[in-house]
């Protein structure tokens, strides 16, 4: 079919039809069906009398008849098919509501033919009234199959050289999938995969719907190189072993953008994108309790401190969605305190009309700064405060103690204070398993800054009257934050690697932000005062395993002692000052039940305010004098669990 394709591989077709302006391309169009529609009525009179339509006894009475009617047939086929809009269609883009359209349109045609023939005088009596049904059969099949035929020819014939898709999940949105991926012409729908009992074995657009246990057999068989994903998020925890052998077959897994992403504006409802590691890792999210995500946030004045960051910029997105009255946002990066002021403005924008868009503050300032932190809460009175600075990166803080004391410490200090102060309502801290039993200062520093809420808590319910709910929300590793390995693995991966784990056994617990986040909500909303809230993280992940999935999904394969011949290596570079081989969600094994299956409460000692103050001053003189030892022994005596690891090398 190269006859139809120019030089640079455009079809020529298409080219010569794009040049025509739109109106003049219609009348084309229109033009082309009257002459069908005038040439299918002599066809279907010459179908029915044969050579006497020109040598019979009443040839020419029976000529003037059928050229009258061939000219009204041309004539009402160019008005009703105008009317009904079909020269508005992109003839490349045809579907089955074209096909329904034209029908109708033929049908109206032929009832107008037959009132032509019933009202008009004629030259004769002997033309043949069952040649109407047939010329209109003739124009349903010529004006279709000659737009199909131009669509084949526009879209460049069978020139491409075909990939096998195959779409797993053959539901409404599987075959939605089909439907979108059957445009593109360099591409096969080869099998649907599905474990639905009632599916399997039958044909949806002419595809077989297979087993999920056959994958590996019909990939083979079919040549599959792509596996599009069709079920939402949270109906994909049982075909995550599946998608595993996909991607260890060297198919690539493709999955469908979910709501948030299409809202946040993203990606398009007709992007698909690579599977990415959060949607293996993922684990089945419980369905919020809407009352508890709105009660500290509907309606209320609410500020995220550490704003711009990885946890603090999903707090923001999915607080704006729930009609706060002002957000306040505090970070000390300039660069990220602009990306999320833009990103929940823009947010703002898309909410649904009269909901009230919600007052957008940004506060460029370090929760170090009292001072300042004091004058932001003097000025916008915040009701709901979430604490989400902090340093976290472990091997930094390990070898900057001051810095990360003073953050991560007293800037919560400056911050519950200044909450006090001016009767904050709530305050929730968001903290990390690294805290339990810490064994580096980045966990010591976060477990003293929640025995900080908790002491404040105590002295406060000695005072009289209500004061701020302080309390904590502990949590493991969450998937695509800048701390987290993902987005080191994933740019090692581009790289050629090698990707470096620290040990083959060390595992951590892994959760997605957006659920991390949407907990921490509900959890807030749960507290009394003084507690500590611990996210169910399900069950730890092997980093080593983590890795060799990445490297699987970007199309990779593992070069390692049972593979030599794998594109990417797997280095062990030893665990880092500070890191732990395991990480714990609870200092001791007393945990309870809450409303909320995904959120538990640790019951766990807390300290004394007036014990605790004389600690938090003697860190406080130690930072001022840049005293990282004396960092060191302060959280020691401070936080009784803190056992440091392997030192920092300095």
């Amino acid at each position: 079919m190269t006859g139809f394709v120019t030089s640079n591989g455009v079809p020529w077709m298409r080219l010569a039809v794009d040049k025509l302006p739109r109106g003049a391309k219609k009348f084309i169009l229109a033009g082309f069906d009257m002459a069908l529609a005038f040439a299918c009525v002599w066809l279907a009179v010459f179908n029915r009398m044969g050579l006497e339509l020109f040598t019979g006894k009443n040839y020419p009475s029976m000529l003037i008849d059928t050229a009258v009617l061939a000219a009204s047939a041309a004539v009402c086929a160019g008005i009703v098919l105008w009317m009904l809009g079909l020269y508005r269609e992109v003839t490349r883009h045809l579907g089955p509501k074209f096909a329904i359209r034209i029908t109708q349109g033929i049908f109206v045609v032929c009832m107008m033919l037959f009132a032509v023939r019933a009202f008009v005088p004629s030259a004769g009596d002997g033309f043949p009234r069952s040649s109407i049904i047939t010329s209109c059969a003739f124009m349903l099949v010529s004006m279709g199959g000659a737009r199909l035929l131009v669509r084949w020819m526009v879209l460049g014939g069978t020139r491409y050289e075909q990939r096998s898709v195959a779409i797993f999940g053959a539901g409404d949105e599987g075959v939605g999938i089909a439907a979108t991926l059957s445009r593109d012409r360099s591409l096969r729908i080869a099998a649907f995969f599905d474990d639905h009992p009632s599916l399997v074995g039958q044909q949806v657009r002419g595809v077989t719907v297979y087993k999920p246990n056959s994958l590996p057999e019909v990939v083979a068989r079919e040549g599959i190189t792509q596996l599009v994903m069709s079920l939402p998020p949270s109906a994909r925890a049982g075909t995550r072993n599946l998608l595993d052998l996909a991607s260890r077959l060297g198919v690539q897994v493709l999955t469908v953008p979910t709501f948030d992403e299409i809202a946040d504006g993203r990606v398009r409802i007709d992007q698909l994108r690579p599977l990415q590691i959060e949607d293996l890792l993922g684990r089945d999210t419980v369905k919020p309790d809407d009352t508890l995500l709105r009660r500290d946030v509907e309606g209320k004045r609410v500020l995220v401190t550490g704003a711009g960051g990885s946890i603090g910029s999903e707090l923001c997105r999915q607080i704006m969605r729930l009609g706060p009255a002002r957000l306040i946002l505090v970070d000390n990066s300039e660069f990220n305190l602009f990306q999320v002021d833009a990103e929940v403005r823009r947010l703002a924008g898309t909410l649904a009309p009269g909901s009230g868009p919600a007052a957008v503050v940004t506060c460029l300032a370090s929760v170090t700064d009292g001072v300042r932190i004091d004058r932001i809460f003097g000025q916008h009175q915040p009701e709901t405060v979430y604490h989400a600075a902090a340093y976290k990166h472990v091997p930094i803080v390990e070898t900057n103690e001051p810095e990360g004391a003073e953050t991560n410490v007293l800037g919560t200090l400056n911050v519950a204070e200044a909450a006090q102060r001016h009767r904050t309502r709530r305050m929730v801290l968001v903290s990390t398993d690294k805290a339990v039993r810490p064994s580096n200062v980045m966990g010591a520093t976060k477990r003293l800054a929640e025995l900080v809420l908790q002491s404040m808590h105590g002295k406060q319910s000695q005072e009289v009257g209500a004061g701020t709910v302080f309390t904590a929300v502990r949590f493991g590793n969450v998937l695509g934050s800048s701390g987290s390995v993902v987005p080191i693995f994933r740019a090692q991966i581009d790289q050629g690697g090698p990707v470096t784990v620290t040990h083959p056994d060390v595992t951590r617990y892994f959760m997605t932000i957006p659920e991390a986040v949407q907990l921490i909500l509900q959890a807030g909303a749960m507290a009394e005062g003084g507690e500590v809230y611990v996210l169910d993280m399900g069950e730890p992940v092997r980093i080593d395993d983590l890795a060799r999935k990445m490297i699987r999904l970007a199309g990779h394969s593992v070069r390692d002692e049972h593979d030599s011949t794998g594109t990417i290596a797997i280095t062990y570079t030893g665990l880092r000052p500070g890191e732990k081989m395991f990480e714990e969600l609870v200092i001791g094994s007393d945990i309870v039940r809450t409303a909320h299956p995904a959120v538990l409460r640790a019951r766990e000692p807390s300290a004394n305010w007036n014990d605790l103050s004389v600690h938090l001053a003697r860190l406080e003189t130690a930072i001022s004098q840049y005293d990282g030892d004396g960092v060191r022994k302060v959280l020691q005596h401070s936080v009784r669990e803190f056992r440091p690891a392997n030192a920092p090398v300095r």
